[in-house]
């Protein structure tokens, strides 16, 4: 049988997400974010093309590396003004019965109290449609306004977040027992008090009491999404993630997804526990000419310089001659030349990074064509590069959904690598996981906590040892 397709729509609550310049072209509606109904509209055109989720990303700060300050961003709307991705969440989910969502959270600034309730309160709203991006922030700015001179260094990061994601599981998985609900209106008893218990979770970080203030959603745990590409990561991911967002050139994430399946294996999960998503850029049309003359239209209004912005250059590339080449004008130490420089030959002259940078991604995830040229690379995608699904990026809302649905989706589906139609009440996990797979896995590390209350007090580095170990 032909490998499906994981297909979720890459948003953010923002005008200009990551394909940079755009918000001006008459055909787009990023302009309307801060309008519920935006939001209503999307989520029902995703749910009519049977998308398995629309995944929102997001940051804490803003990008002011460029020309020593914010006003690039600002200008060009890159990334700010952003909004709460998971109040947007509600929103579209009370137009919609099977649509999943995912949104992104940071460990590092916020206590993991108060986002507990949060998510378990969307998972009961959504009826288990929910997913929770983990990240651990990275920008400068972020750690500013939080009270911090500078980033936490990167490693360290995610030491905080597995101590962060074990309050998590602890308040989720273990705070309530699965049969502490009881509903008993002749004895005026709503749920046992014997089997809701304390966290009194301690460790270097946090120091959190409990009990978990709402009672189990479906999930209870959500979708665990990670983005990632670093060895630190695929170690966390390893432990925690479901799903795994990466990129790069095929060789970068074949060599990843076997590192997570490796890591994962470490921690005794199956080799199928871990889906791999990497972000696509898809322009379809009718014809060929159809898609090139799309093409062309977005290329019009493309932002060089909020890609630099993105990018965190702390040198304007537009000042240097277009012919020289990077290795001859930029100096040995430049300290941005990984963010900008990535996957760029020093050989490369200044005019064709520049013409690189607008956010178009035309590395290997990127096709331009009718249906069957589409569909061809995808498949490729699958079967040579091993990846599970996609993250959508979206040139213009609601364009490149509608084309995707209209266009695509039947291709993928003649060769049956996408579904007919959703399994009515089905948890997000269980979609894409299987029937029967709503809450954590036995195999999980978080599921050591499951109507195990004596657990809820050991330490976490003893449980970490032994999952490593199990």
């Amino acid at each position: 049988m032909p490998k499906p397709l994981v297909v979720n729509l890459f948003e953010m609550n923002c005008v200009s997400h990551i394909v940079h310049g755009l918000w001006p072209h008459p055909n787009n509606n990023r302009h309307r974010i801060n309008d519920a109904e935006y939001w209503k509209e999307l989520a029902r055109l995703l749910e009519y093309g049977t998308f398995d989720a629309v995944f929102l990303a997001d940051v804490i700060g803003v990008y002011d590396t460029f020309r020593d300050g914010l006003d690039t961003a600002v200008r060009e709307a890159m990334q700010i003004p952003r909004n709460d991705p998971f109040l947007a969440i509600a929103a579209m989910a009370a137009v919609t019965h099977n649509l999943g969502f995912g949104g992104t959270f940071s460990t590092t600034y916020e206590p993991p109290f108060g986002f507990a309730q949060r998510i378990s309160t969307l998972d009961h709203l959504t009826n288990g449609r929910l997913g929770w991006n983990i990240v651990t922030s990275y920008l400068p700015n972020a750690a500013r306004n939080f009270g911090l001179d500078d980033e936490i260094p990167h490693d360290k990061r995610f030491e905080i977040a597995d101590e962060y994601i074990d309050v998590l599981y602890k308040l989720w998985e273990g705070s309530w027992e699965d049969d502490a609900v009881v509903l008993d209106r002749e004895n005026r008893i709503y749920a046992d008090p014997a089997k809701v218990h304390y966290i009194d979770h301690v460790s270097e970080h946090y120091k959190v009491e409990g009990p978990h203030l709402a009672q189990p959603s479906r999930q209870r745990t959500p979708v665990l999404f990670q983005a990632t590409s670093s060895p630190a990561g695929a170690e966390f991911a390893g432990r925690h993630a479901e799903v795994v967002f990466t990129g790069g050139t095929p060789e970068q994430v074949r060599a990843y997804i076997r590192l997570l399946k490796e890591r994962a294996a470490a921690h005794g999960r199956g080799p199928g526990s871990i889906k791999v998503l990497v972000p696509a850029s898809v322009i379809v049309g009718r014809t060929d000419l159809e898609a090139l003359n799309k093409l062309e239209s977005y290329r019009k209004y493309q932002s060089v310089d909020a890609g630099l912005a993105h990018r965190r250059s702390t040198i304007d590339l537009t000042l240097l001659p277009p012919s020289a080449r990077l290795v001859d004008v930029l100096p040995k130490d430049y300290t941005g030349h990984w963010r900008v420089l990535a996957e760029t030959r020093p050989e490369t002259t200044v005019g064709n990074l520049l013409s690189q940078l607008g956010g178009f991604h035309e590395g290997r995830y990127f096709v331009v064509g009718p249906p069957k040229t589409v569909v061809d690379e995808i498949e490729r995608w699958i079967d040579e590069d091993g990846i599970d699904g996609i993250n959508l990026v979206q040139y213009l809302t609601f364009e490149t959904a509608r084309d995707f649905i209209e266009l695509v989706i039947p291709e993928l589906r003649r060769r049956g690598r996408f579904r007919e139609s959703y399994n009515n009440g089905e948890t997000l996990r269980e979609r894409i996981f299987g029937r029967g797979h709503a809450r954590l896995p036995a195999e999980h590390y978080g599921a050591h906590y499951r109507n195990n209350p004596a657990a809820l007090t050991e330490t976490t580095q003893r449980l970490r040892f032994e999952a490593a170990a199990a």
